[in-house]
Formats: structure tokens, C-alpha cells, sequence
């Protein structure tokens, strides 16, 4: 490839060097900086001695490539968005989903990838299930998504696109749709588990009366560890799950102590966004003028919410969100270059907590 003109000594200069003051300084063409300078992918013939005196000009001047340029180039931004589902955006430090953004953030940056929050969904923004809400997120390389309910139809019209998103949270109501998830039923049966180790013999479960998966999850853990351990529900025959559809209402003083005449001396709540049936049995237990775990035990699976951090921690079992939010972001980029990265389940650790302990001697 024919040559400029000589090497010629740099000047001063202020700004950002281009790659045309490196041609001028390498006595090279600026298409022959930028075979080099850009690894010479095409695999053009180039003399060794040019290509130092490239590499050497470009060091003098201290040139480095233009970020946005190379992101044009490739046809991406170098940007991961992130969508919640929930009423506000998770970034209050005691929100539940503020560690699964603390994990975004360090696998991001880590990757060399920025981060865009797509806050539509919070008061005075345009909610997430309103027609072209999610059609935002396409601003972004591609996007993960927070929350328990996130629309299938609009989730399916980005899918089936082939534009690259990733759930956290299992989902497997659309095939192709890639998740994270934390494995709430082994974590389930270990709690069970547990309280049958303190001899207890009946127990209940309540969730929330909907069919998000990590609801699904949870009951089908407390189910199979029941039955694994050989416990039982109430006497009678009753179900030992409740689906409450208004927990306050629902699960009350009188309430608590007709299980317990039932034989009941071990009551396990879901965790949710808004923890309300954890809220609503340990209202109930306190208006029974009860306490854990000297009266009956209490199991929590999942975490408590923030602003009930001056109650005892609850046995139950802690959700590994910041390492969610980083398998997550893992996912993501390999979608990007067209790979597919396994993640495994997530594993959630046992938490003893102060609220279980062996059953009363007599009820």
C-alpha cells in the first residue's frame, strides 16, 4: 500500500487525537491507520515496518479509539437496559430488589457495559402493561426485566423479534424467553426439613393468591418438603396451603388459633414484593397474645421486608439477588454475540433465624 509522505515530528495539540494526525505523523494513508489501529480483520497485506510506525505514532500522540465511533461501527451502544415491573424502580437502598441491581451494576461494568433504567413504570410514567410500553427497551443492546408480573404478550413480540432479553425470575411460559432463576424449591425443602428436625408434625403455608412462578415455586418447595419430612396440614384433612386473596382480612387472630387447635404448631409465609401475608401472620400472632417461637414456630421463605428489621429474623432462607442480577447480565452479553450461557439455578442459603424452635408441650 503506497506510503504519504515521511514521519514528521508531532506538534503540540489539544483534544482528542485523530487517526488522521497519526497518518500525518506515521507518513501513512488514514486507511492505513485504520487496517491497523482497527486489527486488520479485512487480512490486507501490510509491511511490518508500516504497521510499527502506525503503532508508534499512535503511542506519541497517546490516541485511543473513540468509543462511540466503535459502537456505531458494530451496530451497538454498549448499553444493558433494565425494566421493572414493580409500582417504582427498585433504587432504594432497603427495596428487596436493590441487591439484584447492585449485581447488574458490577457484572456490567465488568463486562465494559453501561446501564439504562427504564423507570416507565413508576408513578407518572407509562405503565409497563400499556400497548408499546416495552418497545423502549429496544433504545438498549438488549434488557433485562424485574418484576413478578411482566406481560407475555409484549414479552413474546420482543422474543419473537430475536431481540435479546433475560429475565429474573424463572419463566417458563414463553419458550424461547432466557431467565435466571433461584432455586426456591430445594431451598423450600430444607426449611421443612428443619422444622420437622425441632419435632414438629403439622404445618401451613400461606402465599398470595396469584400464579407468579416464584409463588409456584415456593408452594410446590413447602409441599414437597411436607411430604418428604412427613408432616402433615391441619387435622381433618384440611389443605396446608392457604391462598389468601386479602391476607389481613384473611389470616387473623382467630384465624391462628384455630389452626393451632388443629394441631398446627408451624406456620410458613411466602416472601413477595410487598411481604403483606408475612405482615398479616405476624399481626395475627401478635393479636392472639402469642409469641415465637415459644407458642408456635414461623418460617419466612424468603427475606423480610427492610422496615421489619426490628422484628426477630425469621428461620426461613436468604435469596442470593445480587448474584442473580450478575448471572443475568452473563446471559445478556452472551445473547448479544449469539451464545447461549447456561445458568444454573441459583442456590438459596438457610437462614436459622429466632423464630422457630420445638413444638409446645401441650397446646
Amino acid at each position: 500500500m503506497a506510503e504519504d509522505n515521511p514521519p514528521r515530528t508531532a506538534k503540540a495539540r489539544r483534544g482528542r487525537p485523530r487517526q488522521a494526525e497519526v497518518a500525518r505523523l506515521a507518513g501513512v494513508s488514514q486507511t492505513t491507520v485504520s487496517l491497523v489501529l482497527g486489527g486488520n480483520k479485512q487480512g490486507i497485506a501490510l509491511h511490518a515496518e508500516t504497521r510499527a510506525r502506525v503503532l508508534a505514532a499512535a503511542r506519541e500522540l497517546g490516541y485511543v479509539p473513540d468509543p462511540a465511533a466503535r459502537r456505531l461501527a458494530a451496530s451497538r451502544n454498549n448499553l444493558l437496559g433494565v425494566f421493572s415491573f414493580t409500582a417504582t424502580f427498585p433504587t432504594a437502598v432497603e427495596h428487596s430488589y436493590y441487591p439484584f441491581l447492585v449485581g447488574v451494576e458490577q457484572e456490567a461494568a465488568a463486562q465494559g457495559f453501561d446501564l439504562v433504567l427504564f423507570t416507565g413504570s413508576s408513578p407518572g410514567g407509562a405503565q409497563a402493561d400499556v400497548p408499546g410500553a416495552l418497545e423502549r427497551v429496544r433504545l438498549a443492546d438488549g434488557c433485562l426485566l424485574l418484576g413478578r408480573h411482566a406481560p407475555t404478550a409484549a414479552l413474546r413480540r420482543l422474543v419473537e423479534d430475536g431481540y435479546p432479553v433475560v429475565h429474573i425470575g424463572r419463566r417458563d411460559d414463553l419458550s424461547d424467553l432466557a431467565w435466571v432463576g433461584a432455586d426456591y424449591v430445594d431451598a423450600g425443602v430444607e426449611v421443612m426439613r428443619r422444622l420437622a428436625a425441632l419435632g414438629h408434625r403439622r404445618a401451613v403455608l400461606v402465599r398470595e393468591d396469584d400464579d407468579a412462578t416464584a409463588s409456584i415455586d415456593r408452594e410446590r418447595g413447602f409441599r414437597t418438603g411436607l411430604t418428604a419430612a412427613g408432616l402433615a396440614g391441619p387435622s381433618g384433612g384440611g389443605d396446608p396451603v392457604v391462598r389468601a386473596v386479602d391476607p389481613v382480612a384473611e389470616i387473623t387472630p382467630d384465624w391462628v388459633r384455630e389452626r393451632r387447635e388443629e394441631g398446627v404448631t408451624a406456620f410458613v409465609a411466602e416472601e413477595t414484593d410487598t411481604g403483606a401475608v408475612w405482615r398479616a401472620l405476624l399481626a395475627a400472632v401478635d393479636g392472639a397474645g402469642l409469641s415465637a417461637p415459644d407458642d408456635l414456630s414461623l418460617a419466612l421463605l424468603g427475606s423480610p421486608p427492610a422496615d421489619l428489621a426490628d422484628r426477630p429474623e425469621p428461620t426461613g432462607f436468604d435469596i442470593p439477588r445480587a448474584a442473580l442480577g450478575a448471572a443475568a447480565v452473563r446471559v445478556l452479553t452472551a445473547l448479544l454475540v449469539g451464545a447461549k450461557a447456561d445458568e444454573p439455578l441459583v442456590a438459596c442459603a438457610f437462614r436459622a433465624g429466632a423464630t422457630a424452635g420445638p413444638p409446645p408441650a401441650a397446646l
